[in-house]
């Protein structure tokens, strides 16, 4: 699915088949979750090939490594540029983009020094599909802001994310969304939460969430059309009344949310605030923009 016998990655300064790719397996990385990763999107449009807000997702990604003191041995320029050669090499258009950064040998609790760069991408449709999700509220909570960088892209978070996802799945529901550690709504497994009530939309405050690119070009887009975007918090029996409601990510894109623990929503999909910003999105990333290196 994500690699034939002919795909190249980039590894530590290298271009090599994807098959031929291998990692240390005494990898800190490996052991205790200790590297960080990026979710990208390339769009084909009118003017070729365009990587969509590809700063703000380099720039987190050394966010990401400089809270889990990690030196990331390339400067965003050098890996919006790396990235565009990765499309090429595999003559990809349309692609899921997955910068990962993982550690040398070290079985200490301590910084590795030895820190190894891998880029990939492959064609992959919308993670959580087409259709309207039924979701459940999960047993899991998100990470105390206390015990860790919630705002980073961490790999060993997503232990917490596969386990709130594997719990839905085995219930019947389509997604989980989880609380915070005061039993407000944070997110979804992989994706920021927004939900809409007489008119406005509502999502949670940064703080016990990732601050997701999709998230900010979505208030970005609100703002365009005049639509009020409240942060604040809220628990599941709000969201329980709401009109409509939808996640968001580079993965999910806009992904349409039907109902949460079998309450249903008040509006079809066609008439949320939802449906208008998942249209506006896809006009946005497929537009021209002279401002991306371009294929």
């Amino acid at each position: 699915m994500y690699y034939n016998n002919e795909t190249i990655i980039f590894l530590n300064g290298k271009w090599i088949k994807a098959k031929e790719g291998s990692a240390n397996l005494y990898s800190q990385t490996l052991h205790y979750g200790a590297g960080v990763f990026e979710g990208i999107r390339a769009y084909k449009t009118e003017n070729g090939t365009a990587i969509f807000k590809e700063k703000e997702h380099y720039n987190r990604l050394h966010y990401s490594a400089n809270k889990m003191h990690i030196k990331l041995p390339y400067s965003t320029e050098e890996l919006i540029e790396i990235t565009y050669q990765l499309l090429r090499e595999n003559n990809l258009e349309d692609a899921y983009i997955r910068p990962l950064i993982y550690m040398g040998a070290n079985m200490t609790l301590q910084p590795s020094d030895e820190v190894h760069v891998m880029i990939c991408a492959w064609e992959w449709g919308k993670y959580l599909g087409e259709n309207q999700l039924d979701i459940m509220t999960s047993s899991f909570q998100r990470p105390n802001p206390k015990s860790c960088f919630v705002e980073a892209k961490i790999t060993g978070h997503y232990t917490n994310s596969i386990l709130a996802t594997t719990e839905a799945k085995q219930k019947g529901f389509d997604e989980a969304l989880l609380l915070d550690m005061n039993e407000n709504i944070a997110e979804g497994p992989g994706a920021n939460f927004f939900f809409e009530k007489n008119g406005e939309l509502f999502t949670s405050p940064l703080g016990n969430i990732l601050n997701g690119v999709t998230r900010q070009t979505i208030f970005e887009l609100a703002e365009e059309l005049n639509i009020k975007v409240t942060e604040k918090f809220f628990k599941k029996e709000e969201v329980y009344q709401a009109d409509g409601a939808f996640f968001t990510g580079t993965a999910a894109e806009v992904t349409p949310i039907k109902s949460l623990d079998n309450h249903s929503f008040q509006l079809n999909w066609k008439d949320t605030l939802g449906c208008k910003l998942s249209e506006a999105y896809q006009n946005l990333v497929l537009q021209p923009s002279l401002t991306n290196a371009l294929l």
